[in-house]
């Protein structure tokens, strides 16, 4: 049966891109970043049969290169080193959110890193939230700073990311990190923009001079994947709630990234034939049902490669967290 939220469990309406949730083409019921611990149940149950495109598996990739975190962690441990230290800071009782923080913290101790999980209550002031995240640049013993998105209405996200020591901001959310990838110099990249560039690459085709449509503008995730894209070469365009014909636009993509959060928005029509079809988006439906941006089943007869959901983009979200843990632990001691 596939993993879903507890049926008194409320649903957050999160959605990734800058798309209007009354969008003609969907009224998403709700939105998560989540990927359940299993796809392939996922997949099985959904009766998806057998399709023309190559699977993006996440779940894999991601389980290789824990596996070389794992490793890495083990032989610094051999050399008199302490385990890296994530710190999360998670405000409220946002079920989506607290799951994802669950699944991070199983990611750490797969690797053998630390995980301290700051849970703080939906009343926390914007200036006590300010006062952690500066405790925690102070602290030597903490190696990265994750913030869990979104936090509630009364505190601003903007003014508490600005906060973090950028040599500590392993999300690679802060205008530091996001700056350094528009300059074409990025330091702690994005997550779920830089686990897409890792599934891209390990299709083994070139991206440079590719077309890539990426559809959804948000701050965390389409606009460093356009910045992502742009900086292997491809030209890129971004469609968004205010665009005249996004479908025109993604038809004519080679990478079509599509981040929007509304289930079922692209369909065949939308790909090109032998396009790469990553599917960001995710939504929690009301029958507990998990669904993302695409129409999987028909797209996967015209796209050459796909990703499923969950199990694609979602694993290497965070697997990518503790990579930028790793590189904030080694940019330390050299």
């Amino acid at each position: 049966m596939p993993w879903q939220l507890p049926r008194d469990a409320a649903v957050p309406r999160v959605f990734f891109g800058d798309f209007d949730p009354t969008h003609p083409f969907h009224s998403p019921v709700a939105s998560s970043p989540l990927d359940p611990p299993s796809f392939a149940t996922s997949l099985r149950s959904s009766g998806i049969g057998i399709v023309s495109a190559r699977l993006l598996n996440g779940e894999a990739i991601a389980k290789d290169i824990r596996k070389d975190i794992a490793a890495e962690i083990r032989g610094r441990a051999l050399r008199g080193h302490q385990p890296p230290r994530l710190a999360v800071i998670l405000v409220g009782d946002n079920p989506a959110s607290k799951l994802y923080v669950r699944l991070k913290r199983r990611d750490c101790e797969r690797v053998g890193m630390t995980c301290d999980v700051r849970e703080l209550p939906e009343t926390i002031t914007e200036a006590e939230l300010a006062g952690m995240v500066i405790e925690l640049n102070r602290n030597a013993k903490v190696d990265g700073i994750l913030i869990q998105l979104p936090l509630p209405r009364h505190i601003s996200a903007n003014n508490v990311v600005q906060l973090m020591d950028p040599k500590k901001d392993v999300d690679g959310v802060s205008p530091s990190s996001i700056g350094l990838l528009a300059l074409r110099e990025p330091g702690y990249r994005c997550c779920t923009p830089k686990g897409v560039m890792t599934l891209l690459a390990s299709t083994g085709e070139s991206l440079l001079g590719k077309d890539a449509c990426v559809i959804g503008a948000s701050n965390h995730v389409g606009r460093p994947m356009g910045l992502e894209l742009l900086q292997v070469g491809c030209t890129v365009t971004t469609a968004h709630k205010y665009s005249r014909d996004a479908r025109a636009h993604a038809s004519r993509a080679d990478i079509l990234v599509s981040a929007t959060g509304i289930a079922g928005l692209v369909t065949k029509d939308w790909v090109k034939p032998g396009a790469i079809v990553v599917d960001v988006g995710i939504e929690q439906q009301r029958d507990g049902r998990i669904r993302g941006d695409v129409e999987f089943e028909e797209v996967a007869k015209v796209a050459s490669w796909i990703t499923p959901v969950p199990g694609g983009v979602g694993p290497m979200t965070r697997v990518s967290v503790l990579e930028n843990v790793m590189d904030s632990v080694i940019n330390r001691d050299a």
